[in-house]
């Protein structure tokens, strides 16, 4: 594909008046980069972010040798400086379906779901801080103001549905996560494939109703625009707003449909746990989400945690995570479940991440809290393309450090691209004098993991 279609002699401003603007515009920017590089695995990816850092070695990473030491003194940097005794997962692992992968008791339902899951146990980030690591997961890179990876998609790929957008977002109901709405923007990228924020509770999308026809006042915007257009060519902000106008217009219809939940059958809503307080949230996002994916969106990103209200469990671990573990296991095993069921899971990329994992000392002398560890974590994935039922990468004895092929995130991202059919080094835009990429000038593809 073009690495940048605004430098050529049609730009797309140009063929959007051409195509008669508005629908016009997403037609030809679809045209432009649609085409993927080779045959896909995966049509679209939906994408549960575990906000604050999942720890690794009390979930997937079942480490023996720390239940012996643990109590023991182990020295290692911290990112607050306050590192204790080594610190024994406070609960048990089993290996788990035909595959035998180990999953602790922390995530009972989601053990259930091994045979579905590639665990990759040797993840590697590149920053110790909330904000710059979630970035990182997002965007590839540790500082604000990059493409998040599903905008890079919307722009390689362009959607499957005109009435939808192409990439949504549905943040937690708490908050949003560090940095905020920079997660998912689209950088230095055409505006128009930002991700769209869908609210968990009333309106999903604020001021999208409207109490009167506005077609008489979009045609007069739209002159307005034209006009506009064709003395500032080169300018992405005004396609994106003239875009949002029209899909605005498709998604008053669209949208009502794709978020009534209240048709889910019974016992769709027992399986996610909607009549539970705890997993009542986590569950409408799971729901959704799914409901989106079958209505042609092709990138979806579920977040379970929000600054102050998240995964980072400092000073106590078994109520941290014990209570965020309630809200996320129930309902991500059902959307895997009812994915499968549906014939979806074949050729959707589930991505199971976070931003980074926790330390296997406890955070301060006494305390039973874990530190940040970007060190070494474990992220899953599921459905079209990958091997199910495996781990790949092992980190040391105590989960410190990656032991046996350590995976980047650069290279975690590089591997989903390749499973949508996109060769990662190939996936560029040129801006501010360089063929950016969201892999950066790394990565590479995960080779073992593919089906």
């Amino acid at each position: 594909m073009p690495a940048n279609s605004f430098s050529s002699n049609k730009s797309r401003r140009r063929i959007l008046l051409d195509a008669g603007f508005g629908f016009g515009w997403l037609a030809a920017s679809s045209l432009a980069g649609a085409a993927p590089h080779f045959a896909p695995k995966a049509k679209r990816i939906l994408q549960v972010f575990c906000v604050g850092g999942m720890s690794h070695m009390d979930t997937f990473d079942y480490k023996p040798e720390l239940d012996k030491r643990d109590g023991k003194l182990f020295e290692m940097p911290t990112f607050f400086g306050q590192g204790g005794n080594l610190y024994a997962s406070p609960w048990k692992f089993q290996q788990r379906g035909q595959s035998g992968l180990w999953v602790s008791d922390l995530l009972p339902q989601l053990a259930t779901c091994a045979d579905k899951l590639t665990v990759i146990r040797s993840m590697t980030s590149r920053s110790a801080n909330h904000m710059p690591a979630v970035a990182q997961m997002n965007t590839g890179f540790i500082l604000s103001g990059f493409p998040a990876m599903g905008a890079w998609i919307t722009y390689a790929l362009g959607t499957e549905n005109q009435d939808l957008p192409a990439f949504v977002v549905l943040p937690d109901h708490r908050n949003y996560p560090w940095g905020g709405t920079l997660q998912w923007s689209n950088g230095f990228l055409p505006a128009a494939v930002q991700g769209t924020a869908f609210k968990s509770t009333g309106d999903p999308v604020p001021d999208l109703s409207s109490p009167f026809d506005q077609s008489r006042a979009r045609q007069w915007v739209n002159a307005m625009n034209r006009s506009y257009a064709e003395r500032h060519a080169g300018d992405s902000d005004l396609d994106a707003r003239v875009r949002s106008y029209e899909l605005a217009a498709q998604m008053q219809l669209s949208v009502p449909d794709a978020v009534t939940l209240e048709g889910e059958s019974e016992a769709t809503k027992r399986a996610y746990g909607f009549d539970q307080p705890e997993t009542s949230y986590m569950a409408r996002r799971c729901v959704l989400a799914r409901r989106l994916i079958e209505r042609g969106v092709r990138f979806v990103q579920v977040y379970h945690g929000a600054s102050g209200a998240d995964w980072d469990a400092h000073g106590d671990l078994t109520g941290n995570h014990g209570r965020m573990a309630k809200e996320y296991d129930q309902p991500v095993a059902a959307l895997l479940n009812d994915l499968d069921a549906r014939g979806l899971l074949k050729d959707t990329l589930v991505m199971g991440v976070t931003e980074f994992g926790r330390t296997p000392v406890a955070q301060g002398a006494g305390k039973k809290g874990r530190d940040h560890h970007p060190n070494c974590f474990t992220c899953w994935l599921a459905g079209a393309g990958v091997k199910p039922g495996i781990a790949y990468g092992s980190s040391d004895d105590l989960g410190n450090q990656p032991a046996e092929n350590p995976v980047t995130i650069y290279d975690f991202h590089a591997t989903a691209l390749h499973l949508l059919g996109l060769n990662h080094e190939k996936l560029t835009y040129y801006h501010n004098g360089i063929r950016r990429r969201l892999t950066d000038v790394h990565g590479h593809v995960v080779q073992p993991i593919l089906a």
